[in-house]
């Protein structure tokens, strides 16, 4: 897809971070840009921010675990606009660094219901719909190099939660291509240095329901500035990727119908021959972690 204008983009999480950014990003290209997330103050806070440079700007208050919240999203979409161009499947959550054994049924819940479902039923809800309507379109699946690429041992539900939707989307794109679609799916590998986004906080989203069952591990949460500070004592120093910066780069792949959108794609071979070569001889492809 070349050209944004007037396409109609949906956003999931949409709120702040990358979503945001994503957003902008769509606007300044001339596009009707919806925004959803479970976070409904900084849902509206955010509509207000994207509005007040011009362009067309909605809101839907969505929980991308439930599928009845994304239905709604959808019908809300295609009621106003009669379409979607582009989905970006973009809501995502993480919980504490653990070891396998110290994590709960509840992280693996939450975590699983938002990153993997989540972009599922973004899928079930508009993409019938998208190609019912015949037209160019694009779903674009906000993955991560940790789970697709190259796991943390440290991480196992978020990184096992991104594996999934990464080849969820690599089986999304070649159904698409065998059906002679005019839709295609793409993966958007959030990269270029660290990110300071919402993820560092997630927590603060965590339904009452799905609480964690057992106290953090001591040191298993940090904020962007706790974790920045504890890098700068180390005396590492880490480049922070703007978020605006990274936006742009999405949708110029986007325009280049590029399957991985990542910066710095070209480095990922030697990764992915390494962790190949290491399956292949039998061997677990993932250094051990900081729980030894």
């Amino acid at each position: 897809m070349e050209d944004f204008n007037n396409k109609v983009v949906v956003i999931t999480g949409g709120a702040s971070g990358i979503g945001k950014a994503l957003a902008r990003s769509f606007l300044k290209q001339g596009a009707r840009v919806v925004i959803a997330d479970v976070e409904v103050g900084a849902l509206e806070a955010a509509r207000e921010d994207l509005a007040s440079d011009g362009g067309t700007v909605r809101a839907v208050v969505t929980d991308v675990s439930k599928p009845e919240s994304v239905n709604a999203l959808a019908d809300a979409v295609f009621d106003e606009f009669g379409g979607c161009h582009v989905l970006c499947n973009n809501a995502g959550v993480s919980v504490t660094n653990a070891n396998v054994w110290d994590t709960t049924p509840n992280d693996w819940l939450w975590v699983h219901g938002v990153n993997v479902r989540g972009v599922a039923h973004g899928i079930q809800a508009f993409v019938p719909r998208m190609l019912a309507a015949g037209e160019e379109g694009v779903v674009m699946n906000t993955s991560s190099g940790d789970g697709g690429i190259s796991p943390l041992a440290d991480q196992s539900v978020y990184a096992s939660s991104k594996a999934g939707v990464s080849i969820m989307t690599e089986c999304l794109q070649a159904q698409l291509a065998g059906q002679g679609s005019r839709l295609s799916a793409c993966i958007f590998y959030p990269s270029g240095g660290i990110l300071p986004t919402g993820i560092w906080t997630t927590r603060r989203n965590r339904p009452a329901e799905l609480a964690r069952e057992k106290p953090v591990p001591e040191g298993g949460e940090m904020t962007f500035d706790e974790f920045m500070a504890g890098m700068k004592e180390i005396g590492v120093d880490l480049p922070v990727q703007d978020l605006d910066e990274l936006a742009d780069f999405a949708l110029d792949g986007l325009r280049k119908r590029d399957f991985v959108i990542m910066i710095g794609r070209e480095d990922m071979e030697a990764t992915l021959v390494e962790r190949a070569r290491k399956l292949a001889r039998g061997e677990c492809p993932i250094a051990h972690g900081l729980h030894g």
